[in-house]
């Protein structure tokens, strides 16, 4: 700002929210450093042109409230602003005391601008409708999920529909004046207008994916009492160039993010099983694991048993059995985890089989199948039997 009408004219909540981005990149880039933060290594912050970034602003202090009419709603500096939708649902927690509005972010993605509240409310409690429900969900491309119930919950797959329409926008973009800021280039009035309707396609994608992931956790973590999921490793299955589209697209992690802070407003509980469980390879009937499973094969055959089903579901029934086994853990059993070592480190170190080579039955294996133990554990239940 050149002039004190110019910094009259902004919020405050405008330099301080920039402030606050800098100071929490510094610390994850310190904390990251020190071995403090989890997951990747943080670099140090970059330069956030407003040109590349989203325009938005935290407003923390100042009048915030919703009018009597829930079309408006009235932030610092702003003043009222009409609303697209309806604020009723808001309006009546505020209105009966169960919630007070701490922030008020303003953003602007796909050529639209959106206000959201962060609020300190007062959850009723909860239970599921069916609280002793245990339900294992396979994540995956060919289907969003497959259920241990046997339901199938297809992949929209709203990235690939829109794929063709999205690459004719950046073409249009591409032959527009485009700006150059080495020569000083602005862009021309045609690629604002383009660029703007290609963000407002990106946008549509991203909120169709948005509302049918909620749609879906919500009926899941509101109908059964205890759900199961892979801890997957979506950084490696983005590696692979022939299915990092179709990953992204699915979006496990959000899945799995829904269904952690859903469960808890719901009374029912997520069960995360451990990433090296082998859940497709092992046999949802006899509990038979095999050493190795290409993604090609699409039916589980088992060759102790005999059995034969989909993958997925039988991956999904894995799941739903790993339930059970937490349950009974928490009766007093010793719990396993996926390598068949005792998740409870003794004195002398973890307990764990090696796995050898070929098909072998659960007991003999080093992966150990929901429905049983370790071989040890087995002869130690027969002999007090």
């Amino acid at each position: 700002m050149r002039s004190h009408r110019g910094w009259a004219e902004c919020s405050k909540e405008a330099f301080n929210t920039g402030l606050d981005a800098l100071a929490r990149a510094l610390k994850n880039w310190s904390d990251s450093r020190k071995g403090a933060r989890k997951g990747r290594a943080v670099g140090f912050p970059r330069f956030k042109s407003r040109r590349r970034s989203t325009p938005t602003v935290r407003f923390t202090t100042g009048v915030m409230r919703i009018e009597a009419d829930r079309r408006h709603v009235v932030l610092p500096r702003l003043g009222a602003l009409r609303l697209h939708e309806s604020a009723r649902k808001l309006a009546r927690r505020l209105e009966a005391g169960t919630a007070r509005i701490m922030s008020a972010t303003v953003r602007r993605e796909g050529g639209r601008w959106f206000v959201s509240f962060t609020c300190e409310v007062e959850r009723a409690v909860r239970a599921p409708a069916r609280p002793g429900s245990m339900v294992g969900v396979d994540l995956g491309v060919k289907h969003l999920a497959v259920l241990s119930t046997g339901e199938r919950v297809a992949n929209p797959r709203h990235l690939v529909v829109a794929a063709r329409r999205m690459r004719r926008l950046a073409r249009a973009v591409s032959r527009c004046v485009t700006p150059d800021r080495r020569v000083r280039r602005v862009g021309s009035n045609r690629w604002a207008r383009a660029q703007q309707e290609l963000s407002r396609a990106h946008a549509r994608v991203v909120g169709l994916r948005r509302d049918g992931l909620h749609q879906f956790t919500t009926r899941l973590t509101r109908e059964h009492g205890t759900v199961v999921v892979e801890d997957l490793n979506v950084a490696g299955m983005l590696r692979n160039r022939r299915l990092a589209r179709h990953v992204a697209d699915a979006s496990f992690a959000e899945v799995r993010r829904q269904l952690t802070y859903k469960s808890e407003w719901n009374g029912g509980r997520l069960v995360t099983a451990g990433r090296w469980y082998p859940s497709s390879k092992t046999c949802s009937g006899c509990g038979a694991v095999k050493t190795k499973l290409t993604l090609a094969e699409r039916t589980y055959t088992c060759t102790a048993c005999g059995l034969s089903l989909d993958r997925d579901l039988n991956a999904a029934l894995n799941l739903a059995a790993l339930a059970r086994e937490v349950t009974d853990d928490r009766s007093g059993r010793e719990s396993l985890n996926g390598r068949g070592a005792d998740q409870k480190t003794r004195s002398r170190g973890q307990v764990a089989v090696k796995r050898l080579p070929g098909t072998a039955r659960a007991g003999q294996a080093g992966t150990v199948p929901p429905q049983g133990g370790t071989t040890a554990q087995r002869s130690l239940l027969s002999t007090r039997r």
